[in-house]
């Protein structure tokens, strides 16, 4: 396929990532080392990991993997599991396998980019704005009166991303009921999922409640660990299964299978690994209101309602590209500008920037950006 533009925060990552010293601007939770994971291994496991033999794995991934990613769902069982090198394979290869180019997406934005850019690059999509005055709200009623007869899909991922946002559940429900109603397919991308500011917010995966639902997830995000590239969809659509994984074929054909091992583990003792995510998320959220409140006439913040990202708004002169430029150069902090989250679905706000609060020098990148601020005269302002 021909992409419709590049991935561009992809391009403006590679410019800073690996030789910023606080890279605030990324969507992933602290990882781990290998050491630190083999530490939750039984004498069995051990002894399976220092005898894993190296050769080529099962497309669909291993089967005891297949298992325990089964065993985070309500209703899922291991042969609606397909795994892949990363979420962003699954994300690719599901759209190819399930789009057509006399068909009709719907996606919300601000998005990943890729949620929006690989749909577009099959058929014709429509963007579903949220609305930054409004907590970013997503209006029903929009995609009630945008539903074509060709509309196949509707992808969403809340929490969202770059907002944080999650959908309110009667909203959430109201799109499962269009879509079965329309007989729709609903992608939902739930990364973040289990990383919100309460249970009592938390979604229901959309697999085990919409039996045209595609839900995709990852060891990147709320698990914390990107290096493994381990993701899945779940599916109970045989057919998509199929066709999805003969799309995986001409791509990855399969995993690494040290990284589907450590993945299994990983997933086997969850809940430690999910409260140390938490715990780090809830004490750089602590610190994150109280700077943003310090230089409220700066930004513009609301609490996202889950992950590890925010959308804060810039509301100095020199705009906010500028911004975070100065403070990359100067204080070796980094931002995600709003020129890498723009839609060509629709007009985005382009005065925010992404926060990204999963990493353990939060705190400390925080601490040297108010010295910068307090430096350069970015005092609060006096009353008048």
């Amino acid at each position: 396929m021909k992409f419709t533009r590049n991935f561009e925060l992809e391009i403006f990552f590679s410019k800073y990532e690996f030789s910023v010293q606080y890279n605030i601007g990324g969507s992933d939770l602290e990882s781990v080392t290998i050491s630190d994971l083999l530490e939750l291994c039984n004498e069995e496991e051990r002894n399976q990991w220092e005898s894993l033999y190296l050769g080529y794995t099962e497309t669909c991934g291993a089967p005891r993997l297949r298992e325990v990613i089964a065993e985070t769902y309500d209703t899922v069982n291991p042969d609606h599991v397909l795994c892949f090198a990363g979420a962003e394979e699954g994300i690719y290869a599901t759209m190819h396998a399930m789009l057509e180019p006399d068909d009709h997406v719907m996606v919300p934005y601000p998005n990943y980019q890729s949620l929006e850019t690989i749909p577009c690059g099959i058929c014709n999509v429509t963007g579903i704005p949220l609305d930054p005055d409004n907590n970013w709200a997503l209006d029903i009623d929009f995609i009630k009166d945008h539903i074509k007869p060709n509309t196949k899909l509707i992808l969403i991922n809340f929490p969202n991303n770059p907002t944080g946002k999650i959908l309110e559940k009667d909203k959430y429900l109201d799109i499962v009921g269009l879509c079965r109603h329309h007989g729709i397919y609903l992608f939902s991308d739930e990364v973040y999922r289990l990383i919100e500011r309460s249970p009592d917010i938390r979604l229901t995966q959309a697999v085990d409640i919409y039996e045209k639902a595609i839900s995709l997830n990852v060891m990147s995000k709320a698990y914390g660990m990107a290096g493994l590239r381990i993701g899945w969809i779940a599916t109970k659509d045989k057919e998509l299964f199929q066709k999805t994984e003969r799309i995986k074929h001409f791509l990855s054909i399969c995993n690494s299978g040290p990284s589907e091992f450590l993945a299994t583990i990983a997933l086997k003792n969850k809940d430690v690994i999910l409260n140390r995510n938490r715990g780090i998320v809830e004490s750089n959220l602590r610190h994150l209101n109280k700077f943003l409140t310090k230089y409220e006439y700066l930004f513009d913040w609301v609490e996202p309602d889950g992950g590890c990202v925010g959308y804060p708004r810039y509301k100095g002169k020199e705009g906010v590209a500028n911004f975070v430029d100065r403070i990359v150069e100067k204080v070796g902090v980094l931002f995600l500008p709003a020129s890498v989250f723009q839609s060509e679905l629709g007009d985005a706000p382009a005065d925010r920037f992404r926060i990204g609060f999963g990493r353990e020098y939060f705190s400390e990148a925080l601490h040297q950006l108010d010295e910068y601020l307090k430096k350069e005269g970015f005092s609060i302002p006096a009353s008048p």
